[in-house]
């Protein structure tokens, strides 16, 4: 059984993830956290499913090996490649994915008109296809890629003028056919939120699946009695497999934070501190 004081483990592509993560640290104090940036294949959303899947697969081992008590992946690309994979592979482990937040958009919105902002390889996933089909039916779901925009935030661009080229070609189409309801499909596309609310006023409803999915890990930690016993203080340790400096400079601009960022590499199927 998995020790109380053991960290959550988590993994994106890159800095997306760390809008789910700023979330979870807020809702659970005391936890110690392992957050993965595999900034060496960032962006996910192009590869496909089963090269994210591959690159999946390698992260949760490792993050296990690291000793991780429950595995978030803040990641609507990974959870639609290898959360039900990863489920069968490793039973009874807690894992918590990303599914975008069409339920809920279907159930607010007024006007009927949705959209979807997510990753090429989310939209094929069978995970998104199981959410619309249960919950989007009677719902006009008008879906885009943004291609470009994960680049953007990459780079420290979330609300730059690029970022704001690509949000408008996608929205404001969407917006000519009576959208009201916009789901965040993309964790890095949360720290666009300014860009977005601008281009779409604020009649209309942004939804980020970030509370929803903090709520759902302490809902699993309670269930398998591994909550930490401490009420604050908990710790984040930052790897990335790609460029340290990098990673640090983005974790002082989207999260105000000073950290240390461990570099990772990939050596073959492998990763290696």
């Amino acid at each position: 059984m998995a020790q109380r004081s053991a960290p959550i483990g988590a993994f994106d592509s890159g800095v997306g993830g760390l809008s789910v993560l700023r979330t979870i640290r807020a809702r659970l104090p005391g936890e110690d956290l392992i957050y993965f940036a595999d900034q060496a294949h960032v962006p996910y959303g192009p590869r496909g499913l089963a090269e994210v899947r591959r690159l999946s697969e390698v992260i949760v081992r490792f993050l296990m090996d690291q000793g991780a008590k429950l595995i978030v992946i803040p990641c609507n690309t990974a959870s639609a490649a290898a959360l039900h994979s990863l489920r069968d592979q490793y039973p009874g482990f807690p894992f918590v994915g990303m599914e975008p937040a069409v339920k809920p958009a279907a159930e607010r919105t007024a006007s009927g008109v949705v959209g979807v902002l997510a990753t090429p390889t989310t939209f094929e996933g069978e995970l998104y296809s199981s959410v619309v089909e249960r919950f989007g039916q009677g719902v006009t779901i008008l879906q885009d890629a943004c291609p470009g925009l994960v680049a953007e935030i990459e780079a420290g661009r979330a609300n730059g003028p690029e970022a704001h080229r690509i949000l408008k070609a996608a929205l404001e189409p969407m917006l000519a056919k009576g959208l009201d309801t916009v789901v965040l499909g993309c964790t890095h596309y949360a720290f666009a939120f300014a860009a977005i609310r601008d281009i779409v006023g604020d009649g209309v409803r942004l939804i980020d699946p970030a509370p929803a999915i903090a709520r759902r890990v302490e809902q699993l930690l309670d269930e398998g009695a591994i909550r930490s016993p401490q009420t604050g203080g908990g710790t984040t340790r930052y790897l990335t497999s790609g460029d340290p400096a990098a990673m640090k400079a983005r974790l002082n601009e989207l999260l105000g934070e000073s950290a240390e960022v461990e570099s990772i590499r990939w050596r073959e199927q492998e990763i290696t501190v």
